[in-house]
């Protein structure tokens, strides 16, 4: 089991002497257990998605350290780092005419040689993945065909099959419609695997998440659980919105009411 942690990241993306720049971090930790779902939320541009680039070795702090476990990540290889962290982003790569199946075999690349060829394991594991996310039936379509919903499910199976120790989601529901927005962090949660993941709905957030990162103008304002951290007064002085909050009739986690005026 594998735990992140990140500890004081400064990081802009100009580079050092650029400090008042508005997508900026500073002073940014956060931890994320063995086995723990945190989320990470923050109004667009607070710097969600620039705190999960150092994390998974894509944008190099100014300053600070990510961590998994011991081991600073970057100090090690990228290799070394992909044979233990899987990515789901927003954005789809392009796949140049790959059918679903060759897409998500593509988890298996961090753990073959140069050369090497798919084994019965590696076909198994793609099976078993496309499986879990409802997508098997689709492995000769071209993943370009397929819808926006039908692609990022295709991009969580290719993470599942890369086995990771962690589990880096960038607002993985944002292509979804309710029932796979549900079904998608169902699955996430079963994982039993670290996970940080920047998540747009808060009642999603409330709902799946063990502990949550606030975020904003690039720092960490506030952490704890769902209940700790979603107050009037936060959703009030960060998103700049009035809601009512009240515990889930079935499960108790905060249920988030937004007030609009007429």
């Amino acid at each position: 089991m594998t735990s992140l942690t990140l500890t004081d990241l400064a990081w802009s993306p100009l580079g050092h002497g650029y400090c008042h720049h508005p997508f900026r971090l500073s002073d940014a930790s956060l931890h994320v257990a063995a086995g723990e779902f945190v989320g990470l939320i923050g109004p667009n541009g607070s710097g969600k998605t620039s705190l999960l680039r150092c994390a998974y070795r894509f944008s190099q702090p100014e300053r600070g350290e990510v961590r998994l476990d011991h081991h600073n990540v970057w100090r090690q290889s990228s290799r070394w780092c992909a044979q233990r962290i899987a990515v789901v982003l927003q954005e789809f790569p392009d796949t140049f005419g790959l059918t679903v199946e060759e897409v998500v075999a593509m988890g298996r690349t961090p753990h073959k040689g140069l050369f090497d060829g798919d084994t019965l394991e590696d076909r198994h594991l793609a099976t078993q993945a496309l499986k879990s996310v409802g997508m098997d039936g689709f492995e000769d379509h071209a993943f370009a065909t397929l819808s926006g919903g039908e692609k990022q499910r295709v991009i969580l199976a290719r993470a599942l099959t890369q086995q990771p120790q962690l589990l880096i989601l960038d607002e993985p529901t944002n292509h979804l419609d309710p029932r796979y927005q549900l079904e998608l962090m169902q699955r996430v949660k079963r994982l039993r695997i670290g996970t940080l993941a920047s998540i747009h709905d808060l009642n999603l957030a409330a709902a799946f998440c063990d502990r949550l990162y606030v975020i904003n103008h690039g720092r960490v304002v506030a952490s704890g659980t769902p209940q700790e951290v979603l107050t009037v007064e936060l959703l009030r002085d960060v998103f700049g919105v009035e809601a009512l909050i009240d515990p889930h009739p079935l499960h108790g986690y905060p249920r988030i009411t937004w007030i609009t005026r007429p």
